[in-house]
């Protein structure tokens, strides 16, 4: 179970909105049921927030991923993830992170700094600080989801072509690419979807198969969601479904209801 709930968080990062007006708004909230295998191995969520950070009005993004029921007692996930996002740049200024992953645990902050390309990173556990050069508009894990859900253009994208951003996690930066697979009508909770495939090319051998190991549909309409994931891991197999959502900027669009 370690890092599953990590996984998910990131993955639900993913979505994008080609059309000038926003797809998401303060209010916005929804939850995900994960499965490992055969088991509801917890939930994932999130959320914005309005937020005041150094005296300007900030998106303030919050994930949570917990485990549930008998994966509980197997392997206790608890993480927390933060961002505080520009409204107008949709560059983070600030990102926290604090998990407990069956006991393993982190509690870091990060402070951006664009002007200079840096950004500081205080390790509350290990009473550290360390400052890391970056690329120019890099994202956190968090505020890669508001930045690519305005990426421009996406409307042109065509299958097989890549989206590619800087992301900072875990003190390092990597150039994440997100392949366009094409469309698909799915069946959801809510009814049959329209969604654009999309496979992120992930390092294989540890965690993942290979690397196009991993699998998202997200709605073809505003609001872009991610609705359901697939994944096959070294050990096992990995699928999350949209359960319940609030506050969307944009009527999610529903081909047909159940």
């Amino acid at each position: 179970m370690k890092k599953i709930i990590l996984l998910f968080v990131f993955l639900t990062s993913l979505s994008f909105d080609s059309r000038k007006e926003d797809a998401f708004d303060v209010g916005e909230w929804f939850k995900f049921r994960v499965h490992y295998g055969f088991v509801n191995a917890g939930y994932a969520t999130l959320e914005v927030k309005d937020a005041t950070l150094n005296n300007k009005k900030v998106f303030h993004v919050i994930g949570k991923g917990y485990t549930t029921g008998m994966s509980k007692f197997f392997f206790n996930v608890e993480d927390t993830y933060e961002s505080y996002i520009d409204k107008t740049s949709r560059n983070p200024y600030q990102y926290v992170r604090k998990i407990n992953e069956g006991g393993y645990t982190k509690n870091q902050e990060g402070f951006f700094k664009p002007s200079e390309n840096k950004v500081l990173v205080k390790d509350y556990k290990h009473k550290t600080e360390k400052t890391f050069s970056i690329p120019p508009n890099t994202q956190d894990i968090l505020s890669s989801f508001y930045y690519l859900r305005n990426y421009p253009n996406i409307d042109k994208i065509k299958p097989g072509d890549s989206v590619l951003i800087d992301m900072f996690f875990d003190n390092e930066t990597t150039k994440f690419r997100l392949k366009y697979i094409g469309r698909e009508d799915i069946t959801t909770k809510f009814g049959v979807v329209s969604t654009m495939v999309f496979r992120p090319m992930v390092q294989s051998g540890r965690v993942f198969k290979e690397q196009e190991s991993l699998t998202i549909w997200i709605t073809n309409d505003e609001n872009k969601l991610p609705v359901r994931i697939k994944a096959s891991l070294a050990v096992g197999s990995l699928k999350a479904d949209l359960d319940s959502y609030k506050g969307l900027q944009h009527p999610l669009t529903i081909k047909k209801k159940k």
